[in-house]
């Protein structure tokens, strides 16, 4: 199990539409970055935007700058405006696999932790469902093109709602 915390200075949108919303990727990754080694094996193109669509079966995928589509993770609970769970799509090959059991899962938790500040928790749970290899996912979600890059990805998004 991988955990990571922060905190935003905004509370969380009281917003609950089902209008997908999307992370751009304002930089370029480095050669031989995590980044580039997963954008290598999912898309054949730098990611444009992560796309997240909010409700229960809808998916998180990221577009290429050519309009090519990688869908890794499937929505399986939504609550907004503080919780969201989902499947963590992509196995230690970096291929999407499409057998939920053996797939991670990821929950996300918005608590308001002082006026106009929000406490972003996150719990990436069921790591060996991955199989042979589990390791090298955990390691991969830990690297700077892992969550610490979605996350930053995150706060100019939620910042923009509010």
């Amino acid at each position: 199990m991988l955990g990571l915390s922060m905190s935003t200075n905004r509370s969380p949108s009281k917003q609950s539409g089902s209008a997908a919303r999307t992370l751009s990727n304002r930089t370029t990754p480095k050669p031989g970055s995590a980044q580039t080694r997963w954008v290598a094996t999912t898309l054949a193109v730098p990611i444009a935007e992560t796309v997240f669509e909010p409700f229960v079966g809808g998916h998180i995928l990221d577009r290429g700058v050519d309009g090519s589509e990688c869908r890794w993770a499937c929505i399986l609970a939504c609550e907004p405006p503080t919780r969201v769970v989902f499947s963590w799509d992509s196995g230690p090959t970096l291929e999407v696999e499409t057998d939920l059991a053996r797939t991670s899962e990821v929950e996300v938790r918005l608590t308001a932790d002082t006026p106009g500040r929000t406490r972003v928790l996150l719990e990436h749970r069921h790591l060996d469902r991955h199989g042979t290899g589990r390791e090298s996912v955990a390691a991969g979600v830990g690297t700077d093109g892992g969550w610490p890059l979605f996350l930053a990805r995150y706060v100019p998004l939620v910042e923009e709602a509010s």
